[in-house]
């Protein structure tokens, strides 16, 4: 079960309010250790993923080869 269901509207404001703390002391050692702040969220720093597309030519071989392989099966029944 969902654990935000089961809470209140003040645990959940308590909970944000601890988040954003923990942000700002992140923040505040980052900047004291001299490093880069961390991100906002991990999805910035992950690369949009690349499409794997294929080609007609590619497409029409796997359809000729699919038609192939159930006219063997067709053929199969009617022996």
């Amino acid at each position: 079960m969902n654990t935000f269901l089961t809470l209140t509207s003040a645990q959940l404001r308590h909970a944000a309010d601890t988040k954003e703390k923990i942000a700002s002391l992140e923040k505040e050692l980052a900047a004291l250790l001299g490093a880069p702040a961390p991100a906002a969220t991990s999805n910035a720093a992950k690369p949009a993923k690349k499409k794997h597309t294929m080609s007609a030519e590619g497409r029409a071989r796997v359809a000729a080869a699919q038609r192939a392989r159930w006219a063997k099966i067709k053929a199969a029944k009617q022996s």
